[in-house]
């Protein structure tokens, strides 16, 4: 077992991390950059060092940093966490090269799944579904509209590079394709220095649901079942819950079947997500597959009483798992609190938060770290929080969601925690019955 892990990442997943490695009696490695210095996880872990200034590319992004400080605090693994350098080919790779074991996919898995197009003919391969889409990367304009029309409109092309919705385009009839190849392209080169695109047929009324898989090294893949995230806000998920409303037992067992094939087809190790695409006739397609932690995951530790972050420890320890498939056991909802304005198109909303008081009681997890006190510095993702709450059916999950986010108060800054309380009241959202268009037509409520 790893002696000392070094958590290359920031805020609630670094302090996660350190949590379990406590548990577990190994000792942590904090970096931070000179903005997070106050950070809950720089004080909770055993040794901290500062890694550059707040800019991502010269902290939580520089490579060489990051080496540098696992081999001065002779850290004998990394936990990259999700986001920043957890899906990065070339960091896993030199992570190898110095001795040190990268928790998470190799990097040929990386490079396997990383690329959408590459993913899809790797999928299809293995015999998962997948959405009629390009066989690779569109070499043209006119192939492009050759393709769509192959399909039938509307079709979605998608940068091969992407993600948060970046270099993707909706296109539902041909006198717009043109135009939407070209900004789509432009948009791909700005943010990925890469503007290869793809294309595939548009499902209609469509639901995000995962499949949360665990790999080890000998070739075993299990499922710990689905988590719907189909309310989303710019690709953008705002929250999530398992076991989706819209699933069925016949539907679950043949998607957790996809994924695991999908998972011991690549020989898949760490713990992982295969996403699908369900349209509304419950037919599902395969979309990508996330070679990392999730944000959402402690959903799926809710329903199945399931240590995520401590399973990936053990499997990159070479510790072989169960193989045995989970089902939930109760139902689970997590809430995204972003400091942004869900009165003022979610407008971020950095700043030092004056007043704290968090949510407890029976079924009621709050993963987090910040304090009152604390600054939330304007160089990062938007996410200070994700309140879960659990109970034996949905209904009482969602009760239980609204009196926690009720007894949630944050004072100084602007956050989400409004918009979810408007959710949770929300007619089509209690009955289940919610696309990844949800937000298209929800308008929030003027406050009283």
């Amino acid at each position: 077992m790893f002696k000392k892990i070094l958590i290359a990442n920031r805020g609630e997943i670094a302090l996660r991390v350190i949590r379990t490695c406590r548990e577990m009696g190994i000792k942590t490695v904090a970096v931070y950059s000179t903005a997070d210095a106050e950070s809950l996880h720089v004080r909770f872990a055993d040794e901290a060092v500062c890694i550059g200034p707040p800019a991502s590319n010269l902290s939580y992004l520089k490579m060489s940093n990051i080496i540098a400080a696992a081999e001065i605090t002779n850290a004998d693994a990394i936990h990259p966490g999700y986001g920043f350098l957890s899906e990065n080919a070339k960091f896993s790779k030199i992570c190898g090269e110095h001795g040190i074991k990268f928790i998470g996919a190799s990097p040929e898995m990386i490079e396997k799944m990383g690329d959408k197009a590459t993913a899809k003919a790797t999928m299809k391969a293995a015999g998962v579904p997948c959405v009629p889409g390009s066989d690779g990367l569109l070499d043209s304009y006119e192939h492009a509209e050759k393709l769509a029309k192959e399909f039938g409109y509307p079709v979605m092309l998608k940068a091969t590079a992407g993600g948060g919705g970046k270099g993707m385009r909706a296109v539902w009839k041909q006198e717009d394709l043109k135009k939407a190849w070209e900004s789509a392209k432009q948009e791909a080169a700005a943010s990925f220095g890469n503007d290869g695109m793809y294309m595939e047929k548009l499902i209609e009324e469509p639901r995000h649901i995962e499949i949360q898989v665990v790999g080890d090294s000998f070739g075993k893949a299990c499922h710990l079942s689905e988590r719907d995230c189909s309310v989303q806000r710019r690709h953008q998920k705002l929250t999530e819950e398992t076991p989706s409303p819209f699933m069925t037992d016949e539907l679950r067992e043949k998607m957790g079947e996809a994924a695991v094939k999908a998972a011991e087809f690549i020989q898949y190790e760490g713990a992982g997500t295969v996403e699908f695409l369900v349209d509304k006739h419950r037919n599902f397609y395969f979309m990508e597959m996330n070679t990392r932690i999730q944000v959402e995951h402690p959903i799926t530790e809710q329903v199945i009483d399931y240590d995520l972050i401590r399973e990936q420890i053990l499997v990159a320890a070479g510790v072989p798992i169960s193989g045995k498939n989970y089902l939930p056991q109760l139902h689970s909802i997590e809430c995204r609190i972003n400091a942004e304005d869900p009165y003022n198109d979610f407008r971020p909303s950095p700043g030092k938060i004056t007043t704290l008081h968090m949510p407890g009681g029976h079924g009621v997890r709050l993963d987090t770290h910040v304090y009152s006190g604390y600054t939330i510095p304007p160089n990062y993702d938007s996410m200070i929080a994700k309140l879960i709450t659990t109970a034996q059916t949905r209904e009482e999950a969602i009760s239980k969601m609204r009196r926690a986010l009720d007894e949630f108060v944050i004072e100084g800054i602007k956050t989400t925690i409004p918009f979810h309380r408007q959710l949770m009241d929300e007619p089509d959202y209690i009955a289940g019955n919610y696309t990844t268009k949800f937000m298209e037509t929800f308008k929030m409520k003027d406050p009283q």
